[in-house]
């Protein structure tokens, strides 16, 4: 008897909450190698998200419109306050800036044919442009970052739009790196680097410590680009309301907030999950801060980090944004972290889902790779197909809410058409809790 009480009374091991699984391997990891762990794929964690908002439909109160006979209109304007030449895309998603380097020429020129196919833009990254992607892309961004790898006032001019990096939102304050076995003899060249050494981009500019210095900056480019091609600031998102007022007062045409679940090639892991902010908390001080200068809609936004379907566009949209852009999504839609792929992930100590060793440059999709027999597995024109079915697919679930709210175009969303599911999300956004109309902070409860 007490024996078996012994054996029902008995308690099974578990993890502590502090010290888990994963954090007894990192804590091990470090002890035993002595640097941080690098990786890709962005946050892991946990984070006040879109999926923390639900709309609205219309029903008594509101009129929706009829699906497929009402029109919906999806398309944007970018960068109409100084350029002679704005951009007109026909849908407000966006291709992210992500580096050939990073990248495969191959799925750099699949991004460019998917996005031309659905009248969007492509983003060069950190590198320079490639002809490959300037010859595929209809629309394409040039960022201009702290590191100037490839930069040349030759591709400042070809580009349709220039985006000047000041941070990103998987490491807003520090730099990426990359690795030396993806920095082949063309990357090299393109970026003035020697051939297979590990290099860091840099975390800030050289020559501007300021806003003032950005602004002249700006003017510099203008004047390199005759005054045709929008620019565009980019910052990671972590002091959104001064960030977009002082790249507004900068003289930006276009600003780009990113949030902190975006992805990143390589970065250190403890940047990764505890700098940055969720886009969820960003978007509200960054649309006031517009709102206050008297430039929502002038100064255009667009937002990126964790944009997955077309419910993530109009939320977005509905919160006050002009556009979004995608980057994590769009590898995933090309082909990365295929099931079909299970047994190299394997091989790789991954499985499809976590595999985020980018760096390592022996990404098996042929995708974020310098290695000429894998990057040959990823057919370009496939992949550009496949990248405008994802786009065409989320621009028509954004269309399917906004008619259910009653709009005849995206961009008539409004907070309004929100609520909030929990007291973050209330709190981050400023919209009511779901069945009343009340968020943290107001007055009056």
């Amino acid at each position: 008897m007490t024996e078996n009480h012994h054996d029902v009374t008995k308690t099974f091991p578990r993890y502590s909450a502090t010290f888990d699984e994963f954090t007894i391997s990192q804590i091990q990891r470090a002890a035993a190698t002595g640097i941080y762990d690098i990786r890709g794929g962005g946050t892991k964690r946990k984070l006040p998200h879109f999926d923390d908002l639900l709309f609205l439909g219309a029903s008594m109160s509101r009129y929706p419109l009829e699906g497929y006979r009402e029109r919906c209109g999806t398309d944007v304007v970018l960068g109409t306050r100084f350029a002679k030449n704005p951009i007109h895309l026909k849908t407000p998603v966006t291709i992210a800036g992500m580096s050939f380097g990073a990248l495969s020429a191959q799925a750099k020129e699949a991004l460019g044919r998917g996005a031309s196919a659905v009248g969007t833009s492509t983003t060069t990254g950190d590198g320079g442009m490639t002809p490959e992607e300037r010859g595929h892309s209809s629309t394409l961004v040039y960022q201009y970052l702290p590191s100037r790898y490839g930069m040349n006032p030759d591709d400042l001019r070809k580009a349709d739009a220039i985006e000047i990096v000041v941070g990103q939102g998987a490491k807003p304050g520090g730099g990426g790196m990359l690795l030396g076995q993806k920095i082949s003899a063309r990357v090299a060249k393109m970026r003035d680097l020697p051939e297979g050494i590990d290099q860091r981009s840099a975390c800030r500019h050289p020559d501007w410590t300021g806003p003032d210095d950005l602004e002249i900056k700006i003017e510099e480019i203008r004047e390199i680009t005759n005054w045709e091609k929008p620019i565009y600031v980019k910052v990671g998102a972590s002091r959104p309301y001064y960030d977009i007022s002082l790249a507004v007062k900068s003289g930006a045409d276009v600003v780009v907030l990113d949030g902190m679940q975006g992805g990143t090639a390589a970065t250190q892991e403890v940047f990764i999950e505890h700098v940055g902010l969720p886009i969820l908390a960003a978007i509200r001080p960054a649309v006031q801060a517009l709102q206050d200068l008297g430039m929502h809609r002038k100064v255009q936004l667009i937002v990126s980090g964790g944009i997955r379907t077309g419910a993530d566009v109009a939320k977005a949209l509905a919160l006050g944004a002009d556009a979004v852009a995608i980057g994590t999504a769009a590898l995933i839609a090309l082909g990365d972290q295929s099931p079909d792929l299970a047994a190299e992930y394997a091989k790789l100590g991954a499985k499809p889902g976590t595999y985020d060793d980018w760096q390592d440059g022996r990404d098996p999709a042929g995708i974020t790779t310098q290695d000429p027999e894998l990057a040959k597995r990823l057919d370009p024109i496939l992949g550009g197909r496949r990248i405008a079915n994802y786009l065409s697919v989320m621009t028509m679930e954004a269309q399917t809410i906004a008619r259910a709210c009653g709009k005849s175009h995206l961009h008539n969303l409004e907070p309004e058409d929100l609520v909030a599911l929990n007291m973050e999300a209330a709190a981050m956004t400023q919209l009511p809790l779901a069945g009343t109309n009340w968020y943290p902070g107001k007055a009056g409860f």
